[in-house]
């Protein structure tokens, strides 16, 4: 083993003082003007220290990658699901299906409870439970040919917790789908720059994937000059396109965005993955990694205030105009991406596996692409609690709360401590070229408006509504990314589902159940998007409120699965750390689920809304958010949908989590009974780094390789 240089101890020393310090500031800071960029300090330090020793630990010490093994890419290779991708761009491609809505939103909205519990989840949440999660799940499914999550659950835990793990991730999935989906076309409808360069990533990325493929096989870095400059070209293009004649053709109705989404979904989840997939995912990595980096530097050259309360008193009293419910547990509810998200566990178990060219990749891919994912997290959080309170307030909550002027908005975000004169809220609408920033719920609006702030600082206080035009496009680029990978996700589960069902499912790459299947899924949640935007209270705007308890249930389902496979497979002294991430989330999203359905405030429990909903409807009484008795009678079948919903999922979850549990126990008493349903073991022709840049050994190891191409080893690029 070899010993640290003298100067790689003092580097890390430094960074860790750079963690320890920024952490120091966050903590003590009471009443005196706090930087944004200790909060940036504290994040990087502390990512840079997991990184390199807790994830390495885990990788070579837990989970023994091996490096001589055949991944399923290489060994199942066919160019359609499997296929030996450069890990550049399969960090690209996992980051980009993983980085969806959740780390851009939901921080914005956790702002409330101020900026210290957010920042110490998103951080501390990442490095010990999210990004262990998602790499230790796509190690699992590596071994065990890119199995889903529901299958590697049938298979290791059996077939009754199996079933229910199947059922809920399918259709927490569903529910997932269809809230990314709705998002975009909030992001797009009637935004002719949005959507042109949005567009225009499709056909430049098909050109990526064949330039890769056929043209120049291995070039990586030029077709990486090549994506990146016309990418920056359909960026600018789309202010023009928005400002020309073509802007009308551009512009386009909801229900319009609606089927060319699904018509995208389906065509993205059955052309091959290098063909339009993984190219487009890399291509947007360089858009989202770039956009968070410029802006963690604006936060370090501007040196922004943040102006929210480390801990506000929503915290305590969790009756918050944003969402309703106390820190615990709805801080860590809200805040699901950036810290643990069980929608990540799908892609580590979905088209990632599949692609992976040697399992010593997986802590690149699966803990690092968590990470950058959490920074992500940690500036939607920044640009949140740098804009004054009031404005914060005032767009966040909603309409039926603070009302519709500007006048009674200031009046009311006053009463809650937090002052904000009308003529600053017509200013800072004006700023950023928008008739009215009131009640713009979601998240999205307020994350653009931190962004412009940061940026417009930087760039001396102008260009504004420049910004804050482009953060909703970079929104909308960044969410769809996770949207297309989702459906081909999707699909892979419903196919292993099946598969338990008609064998010949079980082959993904099987045409006419990739169609099938494929178009099922689309459907699915096409469906739900259809319904929603055209109605305000139906489709997936009924299932929108159960979203974060949904994820985070799903997160369980993945650190069961991932604990009794430690501990099926001999690494019982380990099974701690997934085990306790495990019992955290199961409290955490247990009791959330409890309170959704029977907490006696109505701004909570789904029963008690649907109780104060209906008793309202017997006296003809209409109760905002409805504005009619035919919205009334929405609300209550949406109310009783979601109670009934957030029942059964928490009833499948802890079905799951006993059943791993009975499975764990009767293993450590009697290991002979227990299988492993792992592939067995094929010797790799293949060579590749486990980095980003190859060791002296690794580029050693690819010059011999090289050397004996002749005898029939193959390379992969360096």
């Amino acid at each position: 083993m070899r010993t640290a240089n003298p100067r790689t101890i003092l580097i890390w020393t430094l960074v860790a003082l750079v963690g320890a310090t920024g952490w120091t500031v966050l903590a003590l800071s009471r009443g005196e003007d706090v930087s944004a960029a200790w909060m940036v300090a504290a994040a990087l330090g502390s990512y840079a220290i997991a990184y390199r020793f807790y994830a390495k630990f885990i990788a070579y010490k837990v989970l023994k990658v091996d490096r001589t093994r055949a991944t399923p890419a290489e060994r199942l290779n066919n160019g359609i699901d499997f296929h030996p991708t450069d890990r550049r761009v399969l960090l690209g491609h996992h980051f980009a299906a993983i980085a969806g809505a959740g780390p851009l939103v939901g921080p914005v909205l956790a702002a409330q409870m101020g900026y210290l519990p957010g920042t110490i989840w998103i951080i501390v949440g990442v490095i010990f439970a999210g990004a262990v999660q998602d790499m230790v799940v796509l190690f699992f499914s590596t071994r065990r040919d890119g199995r889903s999550l529901g299958q590697m659950a049938r298979e290791e835990i059996g077939p009754f917790g199996g079933a229910a793990a199947l059922i809920a991730a399918f259709a927490i999935m569903i529910i997932l789908l269809g809230v990314l989906a709705l998002v975009i076309v909030n992001a797009l409808a009637q935004s002719p720059w949005g959507t042109f360069s949005i567009a225009m990533t499709i056909p430049i990325a098909l050109l990526m994937g064949f330039y890769l493929r056929v043209l120049r096989p291995g070039r990586v870095s030029e077709v990486s000059l090549i994506g990146v400059a016309l990418l920056l070209l359909a960026l600018v293009a789309g202010r023009w396109v928005a400002e020309s004649s073509w802007a009308d053709t551009f512009t386009l109705a909801p229900s319009t965005l609606v089927v060319w989404l699904v018509a995208y979904g389906f065509i993205a989840s059955i052309l091959p993955v290098w063909m339009l997939l993984a190219p487009r995912d890399y291509l947007s990595t360089f858009m989202k990694i770039g956009t968070i980096a410029l802006l963690a530097l604006g936060v370090v050259i501007a040196l922004p205030t943040l102006k929210m309360d480390a801990v506000t008193d929503f915290a305590s009293r969790g009756n918050g105009p944003v969402f309703a419910g106390s820190l615990f547990p709805f801080v860590f509810i809200t805040i699901a991406c950036g810290a643990l998200s069980g929608f990540h566990s799908l892609i580590s178990s979905g088209t990632t596996p599949k692609m992976i060219q040697k399992e010593t990749q997986v802590r690149m891919i699966g803990y690092g692409s968590m990470l950058m994912e959490s920074s992500v997290a940690v500036m939607a959080l920044v640009a949140a609690s740098i804009i004054d309170p009031g404005l914060y307030f005032a767009m966040n909550a909603p309409a039926g709360v603070i009302g519709n002027t500007v006048q009674n908005a200031s009046q009311v975000v006053g009463s809650w401590g937090y002052q904000i004169s009308p003529e600053a809220l017509a200013r800072a609408a004006e700023n950023v070229q928008e008739a009215s920033l009131l009640s713009r719920t979601g998240g999205a609006p307020t994350l653009a408006v931190g962004v412009s702030e940061i940026f417009s600082q930087v760039t001396g206080g102008g260009l504004r509504a420049f910004w804050y035009h482009f953060a909703i496009m970079f929104e909308a680029l960044f969410i769809l990314t996770a949207l297309d990978a989702g459906t081909r996700v999707g699909r892979f589960m419903l196919q292993d589902t099946l598969g338990n069902l008609y064998r010949p499912f079980r082959n993904v790459s099987w045409k006419p159940g990739l169609v099938i299947t494929s178009a099922a899924v689309c459907g699915l949640w096409g469906y739900f998007l259809w319904v929603g935007v055209h109605e305000p209270l139906g489709g997936i705007n009924q299932l929108f409120p159960i979203f974060g308890i949904s994820n985070q249930l799903l997160a369980a389902v993945a650190l069961a699965v991932c604990t009794t496979l430690l501990v099926k497979s001999g690494r019982l002294k380990w099974a701690w750390i997934t085990g306790i991430p495990l019992a955290w989330d199961a409290v955490v999203t247990l009791t959330a689920s409890w309170q959704k359905v029977f907490s006696s405030d109505p701004k909570v429990g789904f029963l008690k809304q649907r109780q104060v909903f209906q008793d309202a409807i017997d006296r003809g009484e209409v109760l905002p958010p409805a504005k009619t008795m035919d919205d009334m009678h929405t609300v209550v079948t949406n109310s009783t949908v979601d109670g009934v919903l957030s029942a059964v999922l928490a009833l499948l979850i802890v079905v799951v989590i006993a059943d791993a549990a009975r499975v764990c126990v009767r293993h450590i008493r009697r290991p002979a009974l227990s299988t492993l349903s792992e592939a067995p073991y094929v010797e790799s022709r293949i060579t590749a780094p486990a980095g980003l840049f190859p060791t002296k050994d690794e580029k050693e190891e690819e010059r011999r390789a090289v050397a004996s191409a002749g005898t029939g080893s193959s390379t992969g690029p360096q």
